[in-house]
């Protein structure tokens, strides 16, 4: 993700108020939920890996992708500084071409990153790869930004904040007849909304349910 090139220096100062351990533990709760305890699981769009490393102290065998050099080296910079000893496997790849040594036993991507998939065949292309390398009773976990956030909540609004550390701009805007939304923070960005990748997460399932029953 090209727009986080220049961003990613300063991506972890101004995240600061993201609530990074309730998130994993809502993530570790849905894992135990499922019977997953233990085990490697694969964060997609891992960033800086904040919850990579949350999940790897909660036990789990971690692997992080991203297509970001800049997040990545961030990433096993600040982890081994956490966790000399304990080493997570982080991996330079685009989601929608997944490339794994073996099979997972869930995957989770959050902090929206499949709203970056644009297309419809992009979407499902990844889910295809998170199929194919999960384990059969793996399962995939995930969020999405919906219209109404990028319309109502981010719509047409410049975001700046100056600190001692670093300052930024974030100038949005949304798209109401393509449903993409923009915005530059260093470099430009477009995500697209709920709408979109809803309809092309029930094509897939549509598809899981007739292999299923074939």
């Amino acid at each position: 993700m090209e727009a986080y090139t220049s961003f990613a220096q300063v991506y972890d100062l101004f995240m600061d108020n993201v609530p990074y351990e309730e998130w994993s533990q809502y993530i570790i709760g849905l894992l135990k939920e499922y019977g997953i305890c233990e085990g490697t699981v694969l964060d997609l769009g891992c960033g800086t890996g904040k919850i990579t490393r949350l999940l790897k102290k909660a036990g789990y065998d971690m692997i992080g992708v991203d297509n970001s050099p800049e997040m990545l080296e961030i990433a096993a910079e600040t982890g081994y500084q956490e966790m000399p000893e304990d080493e997570i496997l982080y991996l330079l790849q685009d989601m929608r071409e997944l490339e794994l040594y073996g099979s997972v036993r869930a995957v989770v991507s959050i902090c929206d990153s499949m709203n970056y998939l644009l297309e419809e065949t992009d979407l499902l292309s990844l889910f295809y790869r998170v199929n194919e390398y999960l384990d059969p009773d793996g399962i995939f976990i995930f969020d999405l930004n919906t219209v109404y956030k990028y319309k109502e909540l981010l719509g047409e609004t410049t975001i700046a904040e100056n600190r001692e550390e670093g300052s930024f701009i974030w100038d949005n805007y949304f798209d109401e007849e393509e449903q993409i939304n923009e915005y530059l923070a260093g470099n430009l960005c477009r995500c697209s909304g709920f709408v979109s990748q809803t309809a092309s997460i029930l094509k897939f399932l549509k598809y899981k349910k007739a292999q299923e029953e074939a």
